[in-house]
């Protein structure tokens, strides 16, 4: 039986591991440690940030360890999940499907989405689980003609605790994320190993031959047929240039600026998070409190109970990239006229709202994806030329461009693409 390693164990490790399984003999390497939730007292926490330790966002890590933080050249803050289930535990556990940029280089996927519709419960029934304020905040959208519409949620969300958590990890097992499937390919016999960050890829020729990894304080030397990377946009870039790859400077982000306001008595920190949407050109805006902001910023300086934020989430430019000096990544000037429109936009709806006094959040991103675009070329054995021959990618870093809302669904019915088409040369 031939071996397959797979690098990273979110939303494209767990579903390409869960799909090869049975055919082959998998081992997943995750760089992070078994995802633990949060299940502190959110309150106590606040104390921390009238203290002189939480300068940094990158400190974030001391609260919640499955939180990796970097910054841009430009300092934009980039947040993603270090643990087993990679920025799937740490999401909002939004169910979209965003596939237009694949559809236009013909990319059909509507069979890998109608597999996820059955293995995933989702829902947009969870209007109950809404705080007064954001069911007043929806009506305020919809009177002014924005077109409000609710959010699929993954999970079991009829027994939802609303303890506000969502983006901490659910504590209570209500929010879907890949764990969920990376456990049944364990049941089907794959190997985790956890703990394990990845160092560089061992080429010789058009072969990875080897994978170089730190597992704990040891380095490990793991030999397999297929190597498959689900990193993440920034890791697997870094980690295929060490391979020889050299990709475009094609990152996107997927930035993030909140608009916040003094409401008295909104609790939207304990609510369902991104409930809902409205879509524009460029950009979505959601209901969604900023723990990031929260913790660091200091326009934020305010009780939780009395914070109402609202997220602005942009389909960047395809304009950056990382390397070992960094992340050269800022907004371009496409992404400056959809903030500047979306920042009026938000206003108006806190203004309406009765808000007096509305602040800004910090700039941050955490869909980083886009430099190793998918080519209408490469659609048919989805394996970019670039890559050597047992190699591949399963993850946001094959979107053509960034999609400007939560990537978790796309992603993985890439990788089931990528799985079907590997046990097709299998």
């Amino acid at each position: 039986m031939k071996t397959v390693l797979i690098i990273g164990s979110g939303a494209g490790g767990s579903t390409i591991a869960n799909e090869l399984a049975s055919d082959f003999e998998v081992t997943v390497l995750e760089a992070g440690k078994p995802f633990t939730p949060f299940k502190g007292n959110f309150a106590l926490l606040e104390k921390l940030r009238y203290s002189r330790l939480m300068r940094d966002e990158r400190m974030i890590q001391w609260l919640f360890p499955a939180m990796k933080v970097r910054k841009t050249l430009q300092n934009m803050v980039l947040v993603t999940g270090s643990a087993t289930g990679g920025s799937t535990v740490l999401s909002t556990g939004t169910a979209l499907r965003n596939d237009t940029a694949l559809r236009a280089i013909g990319l059909d996927l509507d069979e890998e989405f109608a597999e996820l519709d059955a293995e995933i419960p989702v829902t947009v029934q969870h209007e109950k689980l809404w705080s007064p304020m954001t069911k007043a905040c929806f009506k305020v959208c919809a009177d002014l003609e924005l077109f409000p519409a609710p959010l699929g949620k993954m999970g079991n969300f009829n027994n939802c605790k609303k303890c506000g958590h969502c983006l901490l990890g659910c504590p209570h097992d209500i929010k879907w994320d890949s764990r969920q499937i990376l456990q049944r390919a364990l049941q089907k016999n794959a190997r985790l190993i956890t703990n394990a960050r990845v160092e560089n890829l061992i080429r010789q020729g058009n072969t990875i031959t080897a994978v170089k990894a730190r597992v704990g304080r040891k380095k490990k030397i793991y030999k397999s047929d297929i190597v498959i990377l689900s990193a993440g946009g920034l890791d697997t870039p870094l980690l295929l240039q060490s391979a020889g790859v050299n990709c475009p400077s094609t990152l996107s982000v997927d930035p993030v600026y909140c608009q916040a306001a003094l409401i008295e008595n909104s609790n939207q920190h304990r609510g369902l998070c991104m409930p809902f949407s409205i879509r524009r050109q460029g950009y979505m805006i959601a209901p969604y409190f900023d723990t990031l902001s929260f913790f660091f910023n200091k326009k934020w300086l305010h009780s939780s109970n009395h914070i109402f934020s609202l997220m602005i989430k942009l389909a960047d430019e395809n304009s950056g990239k990382i390397d070992k000096k960094g992340v050269d990544k800022g907004l371009g000037t496409i992404d400056k006229k959809y903030l500047g429109e979306a920042k009026e936009l938000c206003r108006d709806i806190l203004k309406t709202m009765g808000a007096k006094e509305v602040f800004d959040g910090t700039l941050n991103a955490g869909h980083p994806a886009g430099m190793l675009p998918l080519l209408p070329e490469h659609i048919e054995d989805m394996h970019h030329p670039a890559l050597p021959e047992n190699c591949y990618v399963a993850d946001a870093t094959l979107l053509p461009r960034s999609l400007g809302s939560p990537t978790i669904l796309t992603i993985m019915a890439v990788a089931k693409r990528v799985a079907r088409k590997i046990k097709d040369i299998k």
